[in-house]
């Protein structure tokens, strides 16, 4: 590895960060700034242009996210193996550009949102996995590499509603699309102009073959471990993934969004979550960071465990102000409160379970073993597709408060993890 990507003196960085860091998050920017423009229009495109029935529209939301992250297993397997990490990130950027652009055109419709998710497979796995090797093993910084790229990427979702949204909301439906589309090209174009100060390539195919200890963190301690971590997250994404769907449709009907003689659009609360990300996440670190100095860090599985609770506690104040509220529409402040609550816990789950999986990837292996956090996702999203499905059959009040139970239950089961993941990171401190 050159000076240029390992920590030490007299490396070149952008904001005390390796620079390759700036290449990927703002790569993943402009892909996020994509997802999350489609993913603002989409329940209200296929309920309002399409006219699909509102458990219609949420099952197509739900197989949509949830092909989108299953892709990324067989994606990351080829990039390992074959393509190699660049390649399948130029590759899937392509394709999904082209999935994007597809979007404005009714016809089109599922066979747009296939492509987009065809090409998210190679590309997902493929970035954050080069994040590792910017980094020497003992470089502090490391530890804090997913969460500022969590911020870069946040700041693609927190203007796609804005411009996306309010294009297709305003200006008509393919408008959005077209530019959830452009953001794909400039991600695909930054990626391309900052390839010298990426990583280099190794595919796994052509690296020789290390022996594998079935007892070390390598082997089967380690795969039932993160399944064990995947099933929980599966659990928490049910309760999650319901901010673009189930409760975009209250922002809708159930939120009174009047500002003095204004309305504010629906799609711009969507932005509320990435730019909570963005401001609240420096604050967090500094945090952590004396938290960490005086000897009270907290270990992955607890902070995941925490973020899963306050998310549960989100959902049961919607709960408690949909109960109050009875058939009155709500004040949209209630809803601004709970995307704060929210984003505190979506900050203690989200960029530390990414870093986990790809801390503890083996070597050669590392988009295959992101993929496998993706993987979480998948499952996850089927799992909201279902618990969307029944918006339509409970009052608001008990359907948010189900949501709140399932925020709980992955609480649980995360606390539960915390023992095992860290004999993992012990064994592996140790080899």
């Amino acid at each position: 590895m050159t000076a240029l990507r390992q920590a030490g003196e007299g490396e070149a960085t952008w904001f005390g960060q390796p620079r390759g860091l700036t290449i990927l998050f703002l790569t993943n920017m402009w892909e996020q700034f994509s997802y999350f423009g489609m993913r603002a229009l989409l329940v209200y495109y296929m309920t309002r242009q399409l006219l699909f029935t509102q458990p219609h529209s949420s099952f197509v939301y739900g197989a949509y996210t949830a092909c989108a992250y299953f892709t990324p297993i067989v994606g990351g397997v080829i990039a390992d193996r074959y393509l190699g990490k660049r390649r399948a990130v130029i590759v899937g950027a392509s394709i999904m550009a082209l999935g994007h652009f597809l979007m404005a055109f009714e016809a089109m419709f599922y066979i747009a949102l296939a492509t987009i998710a065809l090409g998210n497979g190679f590309f997902l796995p493929s970035l954050p996995s080069q994040i590792n090797g910017l980094y020497r093993g003992d470089d502090p910084r490391r530890g804090w590499a997913y969460n500022v790229y969590y911020v870069g990427i946040n700041i693609g979702g927190f203007l796609a509603p804005l411009i996306c949204g309010t294009l297709g909301e305003l200006y008509g439906w393919h408008y959005g699309f077209g530019a959830a589309g452009v953001g794909m090209l400039a991600g695909l174009l930054i990626y391309l102009g900052g390839q010298q100060y990426l990583p280099a390539d190794v595919r796994a195919k052509d690296a020789v073959p290390a022996p594998v200890d079935e007892s070390g963190p390598s082997g089967r301690r380690l795969v039932l471990v993160l399944g064990a971590v995947g099933l929980a997250v599966t659990v928490f994404r049910g309760a999650y993934e319901q901010v673009g769907n189930t409760v975009a449709l209250w922002a809708e009907s159930g939120v009174d969004r009047r500002l003095g003689g204004l309305s504010i659009p629906m799609t711009w609360f969507q932005s509320l979550n990435p730019l909570l990300v963005m401001l609240l996440t420096p604050i967090l670190l500094a945090v952590w960071r004396r938290r960490a100095a005086a000897g009270y860090d907290a270990p992955p599985a607890r902070r995941m465990a925490l973020g899963a609770l306050i998310v549960g506690g989100g959902y049961f104040l919607l709960a408690a102000v949909t109960w109050f509220a009875g058939d009155v529409k709500a004040s949209w402040l209630w809803l601004a409160l709970f995307f704060l609550i929210f984003t505190i816990g979506e900050l203690f789950v989200l960029p530390i379970g990414l870093g986990l999986f790809a801390r503890l990837a083996p070597p050669k292996l590392g988009a295959t073993t992101v993929a496998a956090w993706y993987l979480a996702i998948f499952s996850g999203s089927l799992f909201a597709g279902m618990v969307g499905g029944l918006w339509s059959l409970l009052d608001r009040s008990s359907y948010f408060a189900l949501l709140a139970v399932i925020a709980t239950v992955a609480a649980g089961l995360l606390r539960l993890l915390d023992q095992p993941i860290r004999r993992i990171d012990l064994s592996q401190s140790e080899n």
